[in-house]
């Protein structure tokens, strides 16, 4: 069975040496100091390793039973929630209003990926009760706030987002749902909804759905949705629960993977529900909702491949297999471990330098978000904004990627189930799917980011990259990292330049290397991930850090990922430039 321990130092090194929290001007960040971030990632290590790991393969293998309407959790479920609620974990970054801790959501993030890594599908009920928060935070009225938030905050209830129906995903202006307005200022919500995570369970007392519907005169289309609160039990004006509301669990899906998660197919059979922000205006409140949500589900991408990179790393410390070419390493036993082999070497190093970036640029995001919420900075909302769409399609292609890789260490026994390595990549395939699949994260990019705001913040993140490389100059440790940066931005400019020049004459153009512009731009962050925690790396070495071992195997990771993986930015942007036209050939008929 697998095991997985917190990459605690890894997490401080961001916090500290890379973002240095406790000298930025973000409202709350000056308490982070290291004693005390240490104190709670520990903590959260430990009920990872001890309480939700455990679990993680009895949710894959019990996964989730529908009786008489009721959704029964893999057996240790209920308990473990119980632990989690206790600990405060659920309430960590919210606002202590409504009984938060009201720490960064910088810390709300670090400590989400210690839960994802360690039991993906366990962590989705509350992970969604946080989005379901988010949205009635920032656009509920007081009452709602009183009525739903302290619950919500404590996980006594849970939340839910409901917005695919069987007949649409992506396109939501297809929706047939309805809410019929009532004299009383409520509306009766009728519809179904399906792939509804969390949608039914036994973990909480009440579960809170939002649920985008169309009340009558909001046109056709996305702008005349609206967006409701639909708990499944009624709530009283002194906020004890009453009656069942209108609504069911049809069904739980059979899936590949988050066995351990319920996914369902919701009735609303005329269930009471109440607005949530403004009529007609529900894709706004829900997209509250679902940037959290992407920024969550890049997270699951690089925290799956960051725990199978994990027991990867320790099967090829362990597992004896062939000699080193050079000469034996383990001359006194039958076979050398298979970490001496190059091609190992490889794979172990894809992963740790991916793991590795994508935690910095998850962790930059969410300090950008603390900015854009603690301090209305604009600049960071829109920077986050552009970056949302390469955290969630990079990170779950390349976290998909890298979990099949660390499957790959362990030969045949990586595809045999009580080894858990078959979980890590079947949980990390959802990540590419759910909360807009990749290819829609890739058009979204091309055809709404790249322009938002006249283009101003991928100009600003143009010239953060140039600035960062600026700052280098003349320190000779520090080329392996600013030159081929330069070189992966100028491709990623000109990948853009492509698209603006060629997409107005035919919008295929750009549409068609959208995805391979993703891709290049999330190459192009990473790099930017590396050169700063480079230079991090070397000032903490000039200092007198004691941890040189730690300080070196990070420049070295830096090294490898400069040079064997950002070369792929050429690669992306070839495919860019050779246009439409292959893509396209074919008539649909011929395929």
């Amino acid at each position: 069975m697998p095991t997985y321990t917190a990459p605690v130092k890894d997490m401080q090194f961001l916090l500290h040496n890379v973002l240095k929290v406790t000298a930025s001007d973000t409202p709350g960040y000056g308490e982070l100091d290291e004693g005390f971030t240490a104190a709670v990632l520990e903590e959260a290590g430990k009920v990872a390793s001890e309480v939700l790991a455990p679990l993680n393969a009895v949710g894959d293998r019990e996964g989730c039973v529908l009786e008489n309407g009721i959704v029964r959790t893999p057996k240790g479920f209920d308990a473990a929630f119980a632990a989690m609620k206790e600990g405060g974990w659920t309430a960590l970054d919210c606002d202590p209003e409504y009984g938060g801790q009201g720490l960064p959501y910088l810390m709300g993030t670090a400590v989400g990926e210690i839960f994802v890594s360690a039991n993906m599908a366990f962590n989705m009920y509350q992970g969604l009760t946080h989005g379901a928060y988010s949205a009635i935070h920032t656009h509920g009225t007081d009452a709602q706030k009183a009525q739903y938030l302290p619950k919500m905050v404590s996980c006594d209830w849970t939340g839910t987002m409901n917005l695919t129906e069987p007949h649409c995903g992506t396109d939501l202006g297809l929706m047939r749902t309805k809410a019929e307005p009532q004299e009383d200022g409520s509306y009766l919500i009728t519809g179904q909804k399906i792939f509804i995570s969390a949608g039914e369970h036994d973990l909480a007392e009440n579960i809170i759905h939002l649920v985008l519907a169309k009340a009558p005169g909001g046109g056709e289309g996305t702008k005349g949705i609206s967006l409701f609160i639909v708990p499944k039990f009624l709530v009283n004006e002194d906020g004890s629960l009453g009656a069942r509301n209108s609504l069911s669990c049809g069904k739980i899906e059979e899936k590949m993977g988050i066995h351990g998660n319920a996914t369902c197919v919701m009735n609303y059979d005329g269930a009471k529900g109440w607005l949530l922000g403004d009529l007609h205006k529900g894709m706004r409140a829900m997209f509250t909702m679902m940037n959290e949500a992407r920024l969550g589900v890049g997270l699951q991408g690089y925290a799956q491949a960051a725990a199978a990179y994990e027991n990867a790393l320790a099967y090829a410390k362990d597992r004896l297999q062939g000699r080193d070419v050079t000469g034996a390493k383990n001359p006194s036993g039958p076979a050398d471990p298979l970490i001496v082999h190059p091609d190992i070497r490889r794979n172990l190093m894809e992963q740790k330098s991916f793991v590795e970036g994508a935690r910095a640029l998850t962790f930059w995001a969410a300090h950008l978000i603390d900015r854009s919420v603690r301090q209305d900075d604009a600049a960071a909302e829109g920077l986050v904004s552009l970056m949302i769409p390469v955290i969630k399609g990079f990170q779950t292609d390349k976290g998909f990627d890298m979990a099949v890789q660390a499957q790959q260490v362990f030969g045949g026994h990586g595809y045999i189930e009580e080894w858990g390595m078959s979980q890590f990549a079947r949980d990390a395939r959802i990540a590419m799917i759910y909360e807009g699949a990749n290819g829609v994260q890739a058009l979204d990019l091309v055809g709404r980011k790249l322009a938002q705001d006249g283009g101003k913040h991928v100009m600003a993140f143009f010239d953060m990259v140039k600035a960062e490389c600026k700052a280098h100059d003349g320190d000779d440790r520090m080329k392996g990292f600013t030159e081929p940066l330069k070189l992966a931005s100028k491709q990623l400019q000109q990948a853009g330049m492509f698209f603006m020049q060629s997409g107005m004459k035919n919008p295929n153009t750009a549409l068609s290397g959208s995805y391979d512009f993703m891709h290049l731009m999330g190459h192009v962050c990473l790099g930017l991930m590396w050169t700063r925690m480079a230079r991090a790396a070397y000032d903490a070495l000039d200092g007198g850090h004691a941890d040189r071992d730690y300080l070196e195997a990070k420049i070295a990771t830096g090294r490898f990922y400069m040079a064997r993986q950002l070369p792929a930015c050429g690669m992306h942007l070839a495919r860019i430039e050779s246009g439409a036209e292959t893509v396209m050939a074919l008539p649909a008929e011929a395929f």
